[in-house]
């Protein structure tokens, strides 16, 4: 069982991380970031929320499944859903490299938009290895997470 005062402050602290992590993300191209320091960011956040409130949670209040607390069940459809998570990302990842050698260019090569009036960054570039850098974002986070959802259920 918790406390109030780490339950308080998982409210505080994890939408900061969050929103840390994609701004990793989108910038991790151009500056210091990308997508596996998001994804390990955006695991913390959720191993915070695990330890505040347990490993039910993300299906009760987050993704509105009917749970029943401690059973197995539940963490084996969070475990497959982690697992789904990472497969997407590699598809994701391989894909963003392919599309270049369909297009008749080199595996991996990137180009870039320039976006400007954009709040908060105001001139933002948008580049092709974001798609990359979201795949990788996406294995980090689902092999990760299954890893912590099976060791913690321990």
């Amino acid at each position: 069982m918790t406390t109030v005062i780490m339950r308080t402050t998982a409210r505080i602290v994890v939408p900061i991380v969050l929103i840390v992590a994609i701004s990793l993300l989108i910038e991790g191209h151009n500056l210091p970031g990308g997508g596996f320091i998001a994804g390990v960011l955006t695991s913390t956040a959720f191993v915070i929320v695990y330890i505040a409130f347990g490993l039910d949670f993300l299906e009760r209040g987050v993704l509105g499944r009917d749970v029943d607390p401690g059973k197995t069940p539940s963490r084996d459809r969070v475990v497959v859903a982690y697992r789904r998570l990472f497969t997407v990302g590699l598809a994701i990842a391989v894909g963003s490299g392919l599309v270049p050698l369909a297009l008749d260019h080199p595996f991996l090569s990137q180009s870039y938009i320039v976006l400007e009036g954009v709040p908060l960054y105001h001139h933002l570039e948008i580049a092709s290895a974001l798609a990359f850098d979201l795949g990788v974002y996406c294995v980090v986070i689902g092999g990760l997470l299954t890893i912590i959802s099976v060791v913690g259920a321990e």
